[in-house]
């Protein structure tokens, strides 16, 4: 999954210290202290080892964590802001996924591929920021050529007409001032209803398929060297208004005021040094005890991850990339097997394991309110798009979270995400009926959650099966 995250927080994770990093991960996710310690620390020594001369830097490996606990914890929520806090690609993906594969899964290295990827979407996104103003006014000279085309004596060419202006040859004035008085129409939007005609590069590829090689995606990077103008797609004119044909030709410009060279460069540099991935439900690819030999597909998935994992050159369209220094995170529940069914090899490659607590009634009340992404605060923004003033009490909230607490006690225990079950149930008529609503004021307290929750959480088979 792609996080593209704002360039101000670049330099000020720099300075961050454990105990600020921690605090920052407060803001999101409720408890978990060992957890965020941990990862706390993890970033920190990463950027203390970008600091340190370059052949000691290279001998210091990143700190793999562990992290064990049940689902709906946080686990997956701590390293996302993680990596949303130090400006880093990050990758979640299933453990699970790598099984079979050819039939249902995927090969290893695809993992370390992808993450290029999202690397490649950062810098250029951060490239076209740099390049936007720059774009945006070169788009804006073609679109009023397009509009209203430079004047062009009698016997020459345009860019001859061009030429003789700029060595200084007398303009035409009056041509000028409509141009100008163009560009302000156009600036003020008096010219968004009128529609144009441009050249619209179509995007084609072939029709067909090549397997031969490790991979198809080397087989599509040695297509595009040796075909370059079969990918390239031709050109044909499109009728759009004005805002749709500058937002295309601006486009157009930053693609050419971008090096792509320079940015698949900083990427696979970005990806080998800051890079974080995070391997969920690897209890899954974990032996079980009991069980009659070896299990070939989950042993044979550690092992083609081990290397991944401890370091490896992995060969992607952008280039070579190491993964000696990409952190890797990795969080199981671990129900049925535990960390010591791993393969010793790979247990070795995750020295920091930290267990997650299961969440409570307190925690629940705290997730409902205090994070910045609240449910509480959500939906009280979703229905004020409706016009609706919606409230709760605290005598609400806290019915809420003992719902949700004896539901995950007497069912499978989902942790936070019972809440999200929880809370659509109860505001299920509200949200149904909002626009039709005459009183555009709504409280709910203790009595409307009992009113509408109390039933199902009281009946065991209706509660399995709604919340």
């Amino acid at each position: 999954m792609a996080i593209y995250l704002p360039e101000t927080t670049q330099t000020s994770a720099d300075s961050l210290t454990p105990r600020q990093i921690v605090a920052e991960l407060d803001k999101y996710v409720i408890g978990q202290s060992a957890a965020k310690r941990a990862v706390a620390i993890a970033l920190r020594n990463r950027m203390r080892r970008q600091k340190l001369p370059p052949e000691l830097a290279e001998e210091i490996a990143p700190k793999n964590i562990l992290m064990i606990g049940p689902t709906g914890v946080g686990k997956t929520e701590i390293a996302r802001r993680l990596a949303r806090l130090a400006q880093s690609p990050f990758l979640k993906v299933e453990a699970s996924k790598f099984t079979e594969v050819g039939y249902v899964g995927r090969d290893v290295e695809s993992m370390v591929r992808d993450l290029v990827e999202l690397g490649v979407d950062m810098v250029r996104e951060e490239r076209r920021e740099e390049v936007r103003t720059k774009a945006a006014q070169t788009a804006e000279d073609r679109l009023l050529d397009i509009l209203l085309p430079p004047s062009v004596g009698f016997g020459e060419s345009r860019d001859q007409s061009m030429a003789r202006a700029e060595d200084g040859a007398p303009a035409d004035d009056k041509a000028n001032r409509t141009r100008e008085f163009f560009r302000d129409q156009l600036r003020s939007g008096r010219l968004d209803a009128r529609v144009v005609e441009i050249d619209v590069r179509e995007k084609s590829f072939p029709s067909f398929e090549i397997i031969a090689g490790s991979s198809v995606e080397e087989v599509d990077i040695n297509l595009k060297d040796m075909l370059p103008g079969l990918f390239q797609g031709k050109t044909k004119k499109r009728r759009m208004k004005v805002p749709e044909a500058f937002d295309h030709l601006r486009q157009e410009e930053e693609q050419k005021l971008i090096d792509m060279e320079s940015v698949a460069k900083a990427a696979v540099e970005r990806v080998e040094q800051a890079g974080i991935i995070f391997l969920d439900e690897i209890d899954k690819i974990a032996g079980r005890e009991g069980s009659h030999g070896p299990d070939v597909s989950r042993e044979g998935v550690q092992r083609d991850i081990l290397p991944i994992v401890e370091g490896t050159t992995v060969n992607t369209k952008y280039g070579m990339v190491r993964t000696d220094h990409v952190l890797f995170i990795a969080a199981g529940a671990f129900h049925v097997s535990k960390p010591s069914d791993l393969i010793p090899e790979l247990q070795g490659r995750f020295p920091i394991r930290v267990e997650l607590e299961a969440l409570g009634k307190h925690e629940f009340v705290r997730i409902l309110t205090e994070p910045r992404s609240a449910l509480v605060k959500q939906y009280m923004a979703l229905m004020e798009t409706e016009g609706i003033a919606l409230s709760f009490t605290d005598d609400a909230i806290e019915q809420i979270a003992d719902f949700a607490t004896i539901v995950n006690e007497r069912t499978e225990n989902i942790g936070a995400r019972r809440l999200h079950t929880v809370m659509e149930k109860l505001l299920d008529q509200i949200s149904f009926e909002g626009p039709d609503l005459e009183d555009k004021v709504v409280t709910i307290d203790e009595a409307y959650v009992t009113k509408m929750l109390a039933e199902i959480v009281r009946n065991e088979d209706l509660s399995r099966y709604i919340l």
